[in-house]
C-alpha cells in the first residue's frame, strides 16, 4: 500500500472517513448526510483514480525500461 500511496494520501483518506464519520452523528441522518455521502463518494474515486495511476506509472515506466534496454542492444 505504501507502494502507491504517499504519507499525505493516507492521511487524507484518514481524514476525510473521519470527517465523515463525525458528520454522521452532528447531522443524523437527514438530507444534508446525503451532500456529504457525495463529498465522500468523490474522495474515494479520487483516490482509486491515483491509484490506478499509480499502477499504469509503473506498468509504463517498465515498459519504456525493456524498449530502452532493446535499443542499447542493436
Amino acid at each position: 500500500m505504501k507502494k502507491h500511496f504517499d504519507s499525505g494520501t493516507i492521511f487524507v483518506i484518514f481524514l476525510t472517513g473521519l470527517l465523515f464519520i463525525v458528520a454522521l452523528f452532528v447531522k443524523g441522518f437527514t438530507h444534508e448526510l446525503l451532500l456529504e455521502a457525495g463529498v465522500l463518494l468523490v474522495s474515494i474515486k479520487l483516490i482509486i483514480m491515483t491509484y490506478r495511476i499509480s499502477l499504469n506509472y509503473d506498468e509504463l515506466k517498465k515498459e519504456l525500461h525493456e524498449i530502452k534496454t532493446l535499443l542499447k542492444v542493436r
